[in-house]
């Protein structure tokens, strides 16, 4: 008998993979992006791109950016939406998490303005998906010495 060959994703296909699925959550109109935070290959904790709690979702009231006519990457704080790695760090921070030296695997690179939180949240790495608009970002990651990895989807 033939034993069946199963090709098991690598650990950051796998964490990867996860982000995208926590996206499908996203409230976003414009663009769903998914996080997760990861520690010695465990989940600490995820977010994904959507409003406060209690408040009304880009899905059931509108964009406000759209209506703006506000380009991907500018004006963020014309925005209901908190994003993933905002929403992930917060997660971990209500149920009294430590991210420090952790890895985050987003669908998205982070904007600046994530980009800076989660510098002083001391994540150690980055593994994205998708790339962004935003080079500040991206040059701040750098100065932090943070590792940016883009990990190409496998089909």
């Amino acid at each position: 008998m033939k034993k069946k060959t199963h090709k098991r994703p690598s650990w950051d296909e796998y964490f990867l993979e996860m982000a995208r699925l926590v996206a499908k959550r996203s409230t976003c109109l414009r663009r769903s992006v998914g996080a997760v935070l990861v520690k010695d290959k465990r989940i600490l904790a995820t977010g994904y791109n959507g409003a406060p709690k209690g408040l009304g979702h880009c899905l059931d009231i509108g964009c406000l950016r759209e209506k703006l006519k506000i380009p991907s990457g500018q004006r963020h704080e014309l925005c209901r939406a908190l994003h993933a790695e905002q929403n992930a760090l917060i997660q971990a921070s209500l149920y009294g998490i430590s991210v420090r030296d952790s890895t985050l695997y987003s669908t998205c690179q982070p904007c600046v303005i994530c980009a800076k939180m989660l510098i002083n949240a001391g994540i150690n790495e980055i593994v994205i998906a998708d790339g962004y608009p935003d080079r500040m970002a991206m040059d701040f990651l750098k100065q932090a010495k943070i590792r940016v990895r883009r990990l190409m989807h496998k089909k």
